[in-house]
C-alpha cells in the first residue's frame, strides 16, 4: 500500500475513533432513568432504595411503593412529596420534550393514578393549585389527604412523555373516568348555577387536555397510532366498576358504550367522553330542557378548548 493510502486510512480510523468517543461520551452526559436515581431530592423523599445504577425497572417499583397510601387515594406528607420531587426531576428541565425511560412510564402512571390532584392539575381551574405548585412548597392537607401540585406545564410535560406508554395512558386515563364520575355523583340534587355546572365542565376540560396529550404523544404514523389506541382501548373495555353506587353507574355506562362503539369510531368516542359522561349524568336528575341543553354546550365547549389548548 502507498504512503498516501496507508495515510489516508489512518485518517479514516482516526475519524471513525473520534466518532466512537463521540457517541460514548453523549451517552454518558444523558444519564439513565432521565437522573431520577442521582437526583438528590428524589433519593431523599423516594428512600434509600435509590442509588446510582439501579436499573430503571427497580426504579419505577421504588417510586410506585414510596408514593403509595395504605389505602387508595389516601396520602401521608412524605408520601405527597416523594410524587411531587419525581414530577419536578422530570419536567423542570429547559426542553420542551421529555423522553422518558420506557421503563419508568407505567410506574409513574400507576403512582399518578392514585392521586385525585391530577384531576385538579389537569383542570386547572382551582387557584389553589396554582398558588401551591413552586417546588419548595410543601404537599398541604384537607380533606383526610395530602395534596401536591406542580406547574401546568412541567406537568404536562410528564404525562406526555407517560402517554407514549398505551398502557400508561390507559391507567390515566381510567383513574380520571372514576374521578370524573365521582364528582358528578357528588352534586347535590337542588344544585343549581355553577354549582351545577362546574363539575361537568370541569372533567370536560381535564379530558381535553388528556385528549391533546394523547395526540401529542402518538406516533405520526398512522399504523403506529391505530395500534396505540387498539392497546388503550384493550385496556379501558377490560375494566370494571361497582355498580352499587352512583359513580360506579356512570363508569359502567360510559366503559358499556365504548365497548359498543365499533372498533373505528373509538377515538372519536373517547375524545367524546366528557360530554357523553355529563349526558348520561343530567338524565338522572330533574332538570328542564333548557338548562340541560345549556350545559351540555357548556360542556362540550370546555371540552374542545381544553383539547386545542394542548396543541397551542
Amino acid at each position: 500500500m502507498s504512503v498516501k493510502a496507508w495515510a489516508a486510512a489512518g485518517v479514516c480510523l482516526a475519524l471513525l475513533g473520534g466518532f466512537a468517543a463521540w457517541l460514548l461520551v453523549g451517552r454518558e452526559t444523558s444519564p439513565p432513568c432521565n437522573g431520577l436515581a442521582e437526583n438528590a431530592s428524589v433519593q431523599k423523599s423516594v428512600g434509600a432504595a435509590v442509588h446510582p445504577g439501579m436499573s430503571c425497572a427497580a426504579l419505577g417499583q421504588a417510586i410506585v411503593k414510596a408514593t403509595a397510601g395504605s389505602e387508595p387515594g389516601r396520602h401521608n406528607q412524605t408520601q405527597t412529596q416523594a410524587m411531587k420531587d419525581v414530577l419536578f426531576a422530570l419536567g423542570s428541565g429547559q426542553s420542551k420534550q421529555l423522553d422518558l425511560d420506557p421503563a419508568l412510564r407505567v410506574p409513574i402512571a400507576t403512582a399518578l393514578a392514585d392521586y385525585a390532584d391530577v384531576h385538579e392539575m389537569l383542570a386547572g381551574l382551582d387557584s389553589t393549585y396554582v398558588t401551591k405548585a413552586g417546588r419548595d412548597t410543601p404537599p398541604w392537607e384537607a380533606g383526610g389527604t395530602h395534596h401536591l401540585s406542580v406547574p401546568a406545564n412541567a406537568f404536562r410535560k410528564t404525562l406526555r412523555a407517560v402517554a407514549e406508554d398505551p398502557q400508561a395512558y390507559a391507567l390515566l386515563r381510567m383513574a380520571e373516568t372514576r374521578t370524573a364520575a365521582g364528582q358528578l355523583a357528588a352534586v347535590p340534587a337542588d344544585a343549581t348555577g355553577s354549582e351545577l355546572s362546574l363539575p361537568p365542565t370541569k372533567n370536560a376540560r381535564a379530558l381535553g387536555i388528556l385528549d391533546g396529550i394523547a395526540d401529542a404523544a402518538i406516533s405520526q404514523d398512522a399504523q403506529e397510532a391505530r395500534k396505540w389506541h387498539a392497546a388503550v382501548f384493550d385496556r379501558l373495555i377490560t375494566e370494571q366498576a361497582d355498580q352499587a353506587e352512583p359513580a360506579g353507574r356512570l363508569t359502567a355506562t360510559w366503559l358499556q358504550d365504548l365497548k359498543n362503539t365499533p372498533e373505528q369510531q373509538r377515538a372519536e368516542r373517547l375524545r367524546a367522553q366528557g360530554l357523553d359522561m355529563a349526558r348520561t349524568w343530567a338524565q338522572t336528575r330533574t332538570m328542564d330542557e333548557p338548562t340541560r341543553q345549556d350545559l351540555l354546550t357548556k360542556v362540550e365547549n370546555s371540552a374542545r378548548n381544553a383539547h386545542e389548548e394542548v396543541k397551542h
